[in-house]
């Protein structure tokens, strides 16, 4: 029968960890297989079980506060709609020559009619507009008075 020293059970635990984050997609997850891989380390170095928990724990427990302060500590990505990143659109101006009751209107942008909606409250004015974001086929539009 084959046994198997405390390395080789922390190096399967990093693995099954790397794998299980493979499937989930969180990235805490790689932070506690850096954890296990130092107590494998640690076993490698000779250290008893004790020594070994407390470095996996160590390593581990602070590699997870360490990006969990980093993700929070950045602001939120704007999301698609309105990233002018990905959306060459937001920023744009656009001419409202008439709006609907319902705060909808229809534009003419780079060669095509467009739905477009007011981002604003109140009664839209027709005028010229700013493209604050892009929801499928609808432009949302503020005043470009309100830059």
């Amino acid at each position: 029968m084959m046994t198997w020293d405390a390395s080789t059970l922390w190096w399967i635990t990093a693995g099954l960890l790397v794998a299980l984050e493979l499937a989930s997609g969180t990235f805490y997850l790689l932070m506690l297989a850096l954890g296990a891989a130092s107590g494998a380390l640690a076993a490698h170095t000779g250290l008893g079980l004790a020594a070994q928990l407390v470095t996996a724990a160590g390593v581990g427990g602070s590699a997870v506060v360490i990006w969990h302060l980093r993700r929070t500590g950045r602001p939120a990505a704007a999301s698609v709609a309105t990233n002018p990143d990905l959306q060459i659109d937001v920023g744009a101006t656009v001419r409202v020559a008439h709006w609907g009751e319902d705060g909808r209107a229809r534009v003419h942008y780079r060669g095509a009619a467009w739905d477009a909606r007011n981002a604003g409250p109140g009664i839209p004015h027709p005028g010229e507009h700013v493209i604050d974001a892009v929801q499928g086929s609808c432009l949302v539009l503020r005043s470009a008075e309100r830059r």
